[in-house]
């Protein structure tokens, strides 16, 4: 069995996609739609020379969705792989979302950006921040993180990878204690917030106000969720995760282990920056994982 895996928020780069677009260039008309429906010239972004620009969280997050479903659409139509699972990193969700059916492309680019705004809206610059932990158990990263203000942990990216979000004047000061409780590395990330944290809880309350009237439906491929790393099938179960994941962990390695579980054998990653394939090495080195870029060199 296969599953498709979706980048999310830091896995863009510019001329992303640019190598499926050189050579089917009638999937730039999903950058179009993609374009029109936010009234934002998104290919302008991905491909001009403004990186400024394509960092911006509002940006970002559309362009990452839009080029990762063009993935989707040339492994689905051109290479013919039909995946039995999705699953996507934070933002990736969305992708993963759409690629299942749950909602529209169209409507899922508006709400992404709109996701974007508030994400980098809900708490003042400077307040907040995230970090890298290296090498150390979550059970030991939670009882150094209980010694300070709002710390949270944002990302299970792997077993020897977590993120840990919030306060940043907490954060500071949990860093150091980390490394001397035996963390191999702690990294500060280059972040505009909090992200996964109940400091941004505003934009999960907004976010929830603006899919109030949004019909989800129901998955035609098995989507696993970054709150649960559960397969959901109810689209009001859906719409509740993917609200509630904007202030709770990413299970990203518990998702990957469900899917070993499940019987998938297969993992290819839908989108660009190669970022979940790295994760996966860490995860399961056994793992058969394919980036959409090397498959486009066997063209």
């Amino acid at each position: 069995m296969k599953a498709f895996l979706f980048p999310g928020q830091g896995s863009q780069s510019q001329n992303m996609g640019k190598e499926i677009l050189e050579r089917y260039p009638e999937y730039k008309s999903i950058l179009d739609t993609a374009s029109q429906s936010i009234e934002v010239d998104l290919y302008d972004i991905i491909y001009g020379k403004d990186i400024d620009k394509l960092n911006l969280t509002e940006n970002t997050q559309p362009c990452v969705l839009a080029v990762s479903f063009i993935a989707y659409k040339y492994l689905s139509e051109k290479e013919e792989i039909v995946p039995d699972f999705v699953a996507g990193h934070s933002l990736g969700e969305w992708t993963a979302m759409t690629a299942a059916g749950v909602i529209g492309f169209e409507e899922a680019v508006k709400l992404v950006r709109l996701r974007g705004k508030l994400m980098e809206s809900a708490c003042p610059a400077g307040v907040g921040g995230m970090a890298a932990v290296l090498g150390m158990e979550k059970e030991k990263i939670l009882e150094i993180l209980g010694l300070f203000e709002d710390l949270e942990i944002a990302n299970y990216n792997t077993k020897e990878q977590i993120v840990i979000t919030g306060r940043l004047s907490s954060l500071e000061k949990a860093m150091p204690a980390l490394s001397k409780g035996g963390a191999k590395r702690v990294i500060p990330l280059k972040v505009s917030g909090p992200f996964h944290s109940n400091l941004i809880k505003n934009a999960s309350e907004e976010m929830e106000k603006a899919l109030e009237n949004v019909e989800f439906k129901v998955p035609c491929i098995p989507l696993i969720q970054n709150a649960t790393a559960r397969i959901e099938k109810n689209p009001e179960n859906i719409k509740k995760n993917i609200i509630r994941q904007i202030v709770s962990p990413v299970l990203w390695y518990q998702t990957v282990e469900f899917l070993i579980n499940a019987g998938v054998l297969e993992f290819i990653e839908s989108g660009f920056g190669g970022v979940l394939s790295g994760l996966m090495k860490n995860i399961d080195r056994t793992a058969d994982t394919k980036k959409v870029e090397i498959l486009l060199k066997k063209i």
